[in-house]
C-alpha cells in the first residue's frame, strides 16, 4: 500500500503550513517567525510568501514588515459556503419540485470541468433513473452540464468547447459548433434538454440557480425514461422546474 503522504506535494504541503501558521492570536507573522513555526529555511519561507503574495493569498502588514493572511482567501471561503448555502435552500424546493413531477430531481455544481452531483431526491417510480451524489458526469451530454456551459463565464467554458466531444450515444452532439448553437437556445429558454445524449431511453431537463451576484452557483435536472419524459410532458417539466429554480434563486438574493 502506498501511503496517503507519498502522494503529497512537498512545495504545496508547505505552503499550507505557512497558511495555517496564522491564527487568531497571530493574525500577522514576521518571515523568521514563521520559518521557526514551520520549519523551514528561512529562504526557502520566503520563497514562499513571495509566491503567496503574488497570488493574493498572503498581504503584508500595514508596517511592511510581517506578513498576514491575503483576501484571496475571503474569496474561496465564500465560494465554499455559497455551495453549502445553495444545497440548503434548494433541499425544501426541490423535494416539492420532486413530489409534484412525480420524477427524481438532482442538483448539481460546476466541478473541474465536470458536473457534481451533490444531492439527489428519488421518485416512487419502480425504475429510477438519477445520479448518485458525489459522482461526476460530462457537460456536453448532459442538461446539467449544457446549463453550465451557457451561463458560467465564457474563461471558464472557452477551453471546454474547443475540442470535439466523445459520443455516449447516437445523439450526442459531438461538433463544438453545434453544441454553442444550442447553447444560445438554452440561454433564452432558460433551461436545457438532454434528449438521450447521455444514455439511450433516458432524457432529463435543467435549469440553472443564480445567486446574488447574477452568477450560476447550481442546476437542478429531472431525468426520466423517455416513455415518462414524454414530448408531451417536456412543457409542463419546464414551467415547474424553472418555477422552483427561481424560486431558489431568490432565495440566495438573487434579483432579475
Amino acid at each position: 500500500m502506498i501511503e496517503q503522504n507519498d502522494y503529497n506535494v512537498r512545495a504545496v504541503e508547505r505552503a499550507i503550513q505557512i497558511l495555517d501558521s496564522f491564527d487568531d492570536d497571530h493574525p500577522e507573522r514576521g518571515v523568521t517567525e514563521i520559518s521557526e513555526l514551520v520549519d523551514l529555511h528561512k529562504a526557502t519561507t520566503h520563497r514562499i510568501l513571495t509566491t503567496l503574495l503574488h497570488y493574493g493569498y498572503i498581504e503584508r502588514s500595514s508596517d511592511g514588515q510581517k506578513y498576514k493572511l491575503g483576501v484571496k482567501l475571503i474569496d474561496l471561503g465564500f465560494r465554499v459556503r455559497r455551495r453549502m448555502d445553495v444545497r440548503k435552500e434548494a433541499l425544501p424546493y426541490i423535494s416539492l419540485l420532486a413530489k409534484e413531477i412525480d420524477e427524481s430531481v438532482d442538483l448539481s455544481i460546476f466541478d473541474q470541468g465536470q458536473v457534481l452531483y451533490t444531492e439527489m431526491i428519488q421518485s416512487n417510480h419502480a425504475l429510477m433513473i438519477a445520479a448518485s451524489v458525489g459522482r461526476h458526469l460530462p457537460l456536453h451530454c448532459t442538461a446539467s452540464g449544457k446549463v453550465f456551459l451557457a451561463y458560467l463565464p465564457i474563461e471558464k467554458t472557452k477551453d471546454l468547447l474547443s475540442v470535439p466531444f466523445t459520443a455516449s450515444t447516437k445523439n450526442t452532439i459531438t461538433d463544438p459548433n453545434v453544441l454553442r448553437q444550442q447553447l444560445n437556445i438554452i440561454r433564452e429558454e432558460g433551461c436545457a434538454v438532454d434528449n438521450e445524449e447521455l444514455e439511450v431511453g433516458v432524457r432529463a431537463i435543467a435549469a440553472p440557480i443564480f445567486d446574488s451576484s447574477r452568477r450560476i452557483v447550481a442546476a437542478v435536472s429531472i431525468p426520466g425514461p423517455v416513455s415518462r419524459i414524454s414530448d408531451d410532458r417536456i412543457p409542463e417539466i419546464k414551467e415547474a422546474l424553472k418555477r422552483t429554480t427561481s424560486t431558489i434563486s431568490s432565495r440566495l438574493g438573487y434579483l432579475k
